[in-house]
């Protein structure tokens, strides 16, 4: 069951879907404490993307399982309120997801105390870095993240020319000039052909495109994501579990390996064999294997006890190699 909702972040109107189960007393759906309220997850979406696309593609199959999950469109973006139109903020992106749970702990279906959350992409570095200070995220997981101040200080596989970077802070800077003397709002396109084949394909054909995704973004955007390091406290989750997934072709994977690397236990990398960075996106071979963990992920540490029926079928479903740290 999906019903649209609206709530406040930063005094701006969010766009979400929450994903309900339709059975929830189902024979394979998380135990509740009083019999009726539900452990639930808020997902984010790709930098750029909208709550219609992967987001969503992972929310139907987690409330099939049994949780409430929470969609939903960054300030700026999709069908959301915010001005100019398509920022990319990543300090508003982290309170987007922090409003996000305080609007499920409003929900009378939903145990506040058993919420957890999915980042996906650059989401994937949003939801770490907002789960680092905000404690009633229960359990953290990631899929193909990516940490966007990374790849905009050094780019993808740290090859950048430094000179890029300042070369971006003087384009961000003349366009901070620009609106502030009523010349408009400039902007860039986020998928070109330059980018790889898969992503373009993703975003720009019928596989994957939305008329409300990566729309060009206001280009004052770069100087907000070049300051922004997803996870420079990724330690403050602990005692917390951290599971990030990744493509074991995913040109990406490097930022979860070294997010992994410098987070504390309980933590875990979990690796699909085959998978790249878009195809977790949507790509049935691969999100099929990725969902199958986060069911036992998210079953196992925020269902009630008795969980081990969710949390072996899942297990039992899962054909992938797991690398823990």
């Amino acid at each position: 069951m999906k019903t649209d909702v609206t709530f406040l972040s930063s005094h701006l109107a969010l766009a979400g879907i929450l994903f309900l189960p339709d059975a929830p007393d189902a024979p394979d759906a998380p135990d509740a404490p009083d019999g009726d309220r539900l452990p639930a997850v808020v997902v984010g979406h790709p930098g750029g993307g909208v709550k219609e696309q992967t987001a969503s593609v992972y929310a139907e199959r987690l409330a099939r399982e049994g949780f409430a999950v929470l969609v939903f469109d960054a300030a700026h973006q999709g069908e959301s309120e915010g001005e100019p139109r398509g920022l990319e903020n990543p300090f508003q992106r982290a309170e987007d997801i922090k409003s996000a749970v305080s609007f499920l702990t409003t929900r009378d279906e939903i145990d506040p105390d058993r919420i957890g959350a999915l980042g996906i992409c650059a989401s994937g570095g949003y939801v770490p870095y907002a789960a680092q200070t905000d404690l009633r995220v229960k359990a953290v997981a990631t899929v193909s993240a990516v940490d966007l101040g990374a790849v905009m200080r050094d780019g993808l596989g740290s090859a950048q020319d430094p000179r890029a970077l300042r070369a971006m802070l003087e384009l961000a800077g003349a366009a901070r000039t620009a609106e502030a003397r009523g010349e408009g709002v400039p902007r860039q396109e986020w998928i070109t052909e330059a980018v790889d084949a898969e992503t373009y394909e993703y975003y720009r054909t019928p596989r994957g495109h939305h008329p409300r995704a990566v729309l060009p973004w206001p280009v004052r955007s770069l100087d907000q994501i070049v300051q922004y390091d997803s996870y420079a406290l990724v330690h403050l989750i602990s005692p917390r579990p951290l599971l990030m997934i990744v493509g074991s072709e995913a040109d990406t994977a490097h930022f979860s390996r070294e997010a992994v690397e410098r987070a504390a236990e309980p933590k875990e990398l979990f690796v699909v064999d085959g998978g790249t960075h878009v195809s977790l996106y949507d790509r049935d071979e691969h999100v099929t294997p990725a969902v199958a963990r986060l069911i036992a992920f998210f079953a196992g540490h925020l269902a009630a006890a008795p969980r081990h029926r969710l949390r072996d079928r899942a297990a039992g479903r899962c054909s992938t190699r797991t690398t823990k740290r």
